[in-house]
């Protein structure tokens, strides 16, 4: 089992043909450094695809995820927003099921019957 503390999303698309020594380039400059026991997703500019990085303290690993229908609910990136975003645990795993994980807390709380 790989320990994850913290997951952060990556705003801006990569190109999914980036491999592990590209994606660990990227996060140096989006997040300032890989820390250890961090997650670090990135997905295409279609939102189809995600990568997600995790230096364990020993070294990197790297995971694909790709949705035969649909798209990953992605943060889009705005002039105005910060390149990356930190993620619940239940965030994350709304989000590589494909969920509306941005609305989980109103989700939660039924309002109208």
């Amino acid at each position: 089992m790989i320990r994850v503390d913290a997951m952060w999303l990556a705003v801006e698309p990569i190109d999914m043909r980036a491999g592990m020594d590209r994606l660990l380039a990227r996060v140096v400059q989006v997040f300032g450094a890989a820390h250890a026991h961090h997650g670090y997703l990135f997905a295409n500019a279609r939102g189809t695809r995600i990568k997600l990085l995790v230096h364990d303290g020993f070294g990197v690993w790297c995971a694909a995820r790709r949705l035969n229908t649909g798209r990953f609910a992605w943060q889009q990136a705005t002039s105005t927003s910060a390149a990356s975003l930190s993620l619940t645990r239940a965030q994350f795993d709304a989000l590589i099921l494909g969920l509306p994980w941005q609305r989980l807390p109103q989700m939660s709380v039924i309002t109208r019957a």
